[in-house]
């Protein structure tokens, strides 16, 4: 059976020490465009030398033309506005701030991330819009998330 392209990136990734944020997938049949964004394990800033190091891992792979045309386009970046997609994402930067829509808890809220709290499946996230105080969003009632940038 065939590696799923996203099984391939996360994969080669992982060899090079990165992790993956998000992958996107475009342009035309004949020329496809995959986008992959890419962030450090140590908490670093993404540097461009970090992702011509994954740009060439992926390419290594992606050259054999079986899981994309030979005439694709690969663009690797930094996350830039991190989504956060997973409890591990937000348990992962407890202490910073995120931009979170829950039309069901008020529309868009912006706060530091304080907790992330409850049972696997039934996670809260407890952020802090202001000083001293809380917010509790189910992660399950979270539509988007991303980190934001605060002063």
């Amino acid at each position: 059976m065939k590696d799923s392209l996203e099984d391939v990136v996360l994969s080669e990734l992982d060899a090079v020490g990165f992790d993956l944020v998000e992958l996107r997938r475009g342009g035309t049949r004949s020329r496809p465009l995959i986008e992959v964004r890419i962030d450090r394990r140590d908490d670093e800033a993404v540097t461009v030398d970090d992702c011509a190091r994954a740009s060439r891992a992926l390419e290594a792979r992606l050259d054999g033309g079986e899981l994309v045309s030979p005439e694709y386009v690969l663009q690797v970046s930094s996350p830039g506005e991190r989504p956060l997609r997973s409890t591990r994402d937000w348990q992962r930067f407890i202490g910073r701030w995120a931009n979170v829509l829950t039309p069901e808890h008020g529309g868009r809220i912006e706060g530091k991330i304080l907790a992330v709290e409850g049972e696997q499946g039934s996670e809260v996230a407890v952020l802090e819009p202001k000083p001293g105080v809380e917010r509790r969003i189910p992660l399950a009632a979270v539509k988007e998330a991303r980190l934001a940038f605060h002063l």
